[in-house]
């Protein structure tokens, strides 16, 4: 049977095999009309076993996205604080990469679920791949990577009954008092996103940028959504799950598809070493905690450019899904700093891609830098090798036009002063419970209401001792907080003081 109209052949190209030869029928060989399918039908094989291993590993989180390719352009002047080519002067434009994410769930889950949304960018600068992965949120839930994997766990599936499970997750959470200050956030009215082009994005760790003098100062950067934040009550999540299962993704393909092109605007706020100094002592926070912000009244924003997202992919599986984002993608001028959970994740993201989409990724066209490569890393699975052909593998060489390091991009060495390497115990000498209050008194009655609502749905389903250790912690943000709560869980607060808990 023929699939194209009577005269359409000649304008269709012809159906080939993967290794170009072409096919004059799709049908199975077989021996007679109604005889079994041979083995030589090695066109049918190739199909058959390539479709078999269609699928790469999913990402163990983030694994539900969206994509897109855009534009980054500079509107104001940071050299002052970065040598980083991509803001060298304002008009400057960057061609960009960047995939919105949920974090907890499957490739399956639905996109309006009340969770975390992941923020990953990679510009292709003129120095190499920048890759930004972030959040929609400034902080997250751990300040020791030692509990990223186990914190990841609790947001998986049992490992008896395969079900998500509130008791896994807040035992978990009642124990690491530093995860109050994501918790609070994931809980409020910004936890159920309308879209993705309706939230914020950060980079949420402390970076380092240095200047073309050498001079460094640490850094947190900011995208804030130019078309408002936008968020769902607890009850329209759950009708739109009920109707679309992929409407994040839905909205951002169609919003670009019609040229109504979402945009951010990226801020920086800067800290010097001084003031870092200066500011850890005045409040003993820790300017390299991921569970803490920097008020803006003492660092403020700054202004540097407007990020457009412009065209979808024309294929799924080649661009979102085989894109390789990692922390460790870094040009000269930006760099990392001594955050631990930033120093675990340098490591982390770029073994996984090793994994998930092989040693080479980096020459998928998605991952690809749009400059130079010349590097001394051979061959593995899916080399190309058009970067190096049959030049040195090995360096130091004294074979002419093979690369070398260049000294000008050496970034200036860190004084820590006297150090102890060691495995300190990170739930020390920290302040938890603060910054959640004070974002808690942000919150108007029917905002702290919803917030508490939420929060013991799901507590709730938690043991009586982990709803009571979990408790502890609200109070100690704010005791409203604490006692809202315990009131939604049929708590009696006066009995709970009475039994130690903090007033």
């Amino acid at each position: 049977m023929k699939h194209h109209a009577q005269g359409d052949e000649a304008n269709c190209p012809f159906l080939t095999t993967a290794e170009g030869a072409p096919i004059g029928r799709q049908h199975a060989m077989t021996a007679g009309p109604k005889g079994p399918v041979l083995m030589q039908d090695t066109q049918l094989l190739e199909q058959m076993q390539h479709f078999n291993r269609e699928r790469i590993p999913e990402r163990v989180v983030h694994a539900k996205g969206s994509g897109a390719f855009g534009t980054f352009t500079v509107t104001h002047d940071i050299s002052a604080h970065t040598k980083a080519a991509m803001f060298s002067k304002v008009g400057k434009q960057t061609e960009m990469f960047l995939r919105f994410s949920t974090v907890a769930g499957e490739r399956g889950a639905a996109d309006a679920e009340r969770d975390v949304r992941g923020v990953a960018m990679k510009f292709y600068t003129e120095e190499g791949n920048w890759d930004l992965v972030g959040n929609n949120t400034p902080v997250f839930f751990i300040r020791d990577p030692y509990k990223f994997a186990n914190f990841i766990h609790t947001q998986k599936r049992h490992p008896k009954t395969n079900l998500r499970d509130m008791d896994m997750q807040w035992d978990f959470w009642s124990q690491c008092p530093e995860s109050l200050h994501q918790v609070t956030i994931l809980f409020s009215d910004r936890g159920l996103p309308v879209s993705y082009r309706n939230i914020n994005a950060y980079g949420s760790h402390t970076f380092s940028l240095i200047n073309a003098e050498g001079v460094r100062v640490w850094c947190k950067f900011h995208f804030k959504t130019n078309q408002g934040i936008k968020n769902w009550m607890d009850d329209k999540g759950a009708e739109v799950i009920g109707q679309d299962r992929e409407s994040h993704q839905r909205d951002l393909c169609e919003a670009i598809e019609k040229g109504d092109f979402p945009s951010w605007t990226m801020k920086i706020q800067v800290m010097t070493q001084a003031q870092a100094d200066e500011w850890s002592a005045k409040t003993g926070w820790n300017p390299f905690d991921l569970t803490k912000v920097w008020p803006h009244a003492d660092f403020p924003l700054i202004e540097v450019g407007q990020l457009e997202l412009n065209k979808n992919p024309e294929n799924y599986h080649a661009d979102v899904e085989q894109a390789a984002f990692k922390p460790s993608a870094l040009v000269p001028g930006i760099g990392s700093s001594p955050d631990k959970v930033l120093q675990a994740r340098l490591m982390s993201y770029a073994d996984t891609h090793l994994h998930r989409v092989g040693v080479n990724h980096q020459q998928i066209p998605v991952n690809k830098p749009r400059c130079p490569v010349m590097h001394y890393m051979r061959d593995g699975q899916g080399a190309t090798a058009e970067t190096y052909g049959g030049a040195p593998n090995y360096w130091p060489n004294t074979q002419a036009g093979t690369p070398m390091p260049t000294e000008k991009f050496a970034d200036p060495a860190w004084s820590l002063g006297q150090t102890v390497v060691d495995r300190f115990d990170s739930t020390e000498d920290h302040d938890d419970f603060t910054q959640a209050g004070n974002l808690f008194r942000m919150f108007d009655a029917d905002q702290r209401d919803r917030l508490c609502t939420r929060i013991a749905g799901v507590l709730g389903q938690a043991r009586e001792e982990v709803q009571m250790r979990q408790l502890c912690h609200f109070f100690r943000a704010d005791p409203d907080y604490g006692a809202r709560i315990a009131s939604k869980l049929g708590i009696d607060v006066d009995a709970m003081m009475s039994q130690g808990a903090p007033a």
